[in-house]
């Protein structure tokens, strides 16, 4: 458990919910050490600790930490004076300069965790320009890691660029399996063996990429030359990879240019 204190505006949206829910469960964070924001100033979270707040900047002066987990868009209404705080961004899109020139604060964090926080599986990755101390970054690390894992990156771009990637959380994998049902439906396959096959791809045997390396895995099953290296060699040579590469980049370009 933590002695810091952390506020955490939009705290009981899906993303910011999650988090305060992950952060009470490890004990990362004490019982009444944790503020929320929200208009009705209660909310089922209390029954786990959690105050509750209805102004933002009672939030923040209560907080050694506070977080942003608002929609970019409603970044702008935003009114708070943090100055002396450790900020945590969660918004895509929004720069340090922008969350420093409206709140005041001098150490920005930047974040980008992904829908999995709902399962503690988010991949977060993390940018702060100011120089932190070790203990800071230890902070950050563990705080991020109470709803899976998460990285240090060295610039605001990985962070835009991320947001694409892995801020997408379950988008490409979904798109996948739909694309593979689809197609086998189309092929004459009964709709629900077509989901489950899809499924089985997908969810079940992309386990094995925890222990295998992707493209050890990728040579053996080409150099095979049997049924599935003919479908992999097949969206190679159709650009599989730089289709992805596009998709990211215009992901990329929304986060930024801000949304």
């Amino acid at each position: 458990m933590r002695a810091d204190s952390v506020g955490i505006i939009g705290g009981t949206g899906w993303l910011g919910g999650a988090l305060a829910q992950a952060l009470l469960e490890t004990a990362f964070v004490g019982a009444g050490r944790l503020f929320l924001s929200n208009r009705s100033g209660s909310h089922p979270l209390a029954d786990a600790g959690a105050q509750f707040m209805t102004n933002n900047q009672a939030l923040v002066d209560a907080s050694d930490t506070v977080i942003l987990s608002v929609r970019p868009e409603q970044f702008s209404a935003l009114s708070v004076d943090a100055s002396g705080k450790r900020v945590i961004s969660l918004m895509a899109g929004v720069t340090s300069q922008a969350i420093s020139a409206a709140t005041g604060a001098s150490v920005i964090v930047r974040a980008m965790p992904n829908a999995a926080v709902d399962i503690r599986q988010s991949f977060t990755p993390w940018h702060c320009a100011s120089e932190l101390s070790a203990s800071d970054v230890d902070y950050v690390q563990g705080l991020l890691t109470c709803v899976g894992t998460a990285s240090r990156v060295p610039t605001q771009d990985c962070i835009d660029y991320l947001s694409a990637l892995s801020g997408t959380g379950p988008a490409f994998p979904a798109l996948l399996m739909t694309a593979l049902t689809r197609q086998a439906v189309a092929a004459g396959i009964p709709e629900e063996v077509a989901r489950d096959a899809a499924r089985g791809v997908v969810l079940n045997a992309s386990q094995l990429l925890s222990t295998t390396e992707p493209q050890a895995l990728i040579d053996s099953l080409v150099a095979y030359k049997g049924v599935t290296a003919a479908a992999l060699q097949s969206l190679m040579n159709a650009g599989f990879e730089g289709l992805i590469g596009n998709a990211v980049q215009a992901g990329a370009e929304v986060a930024r240019r801000g949304m």
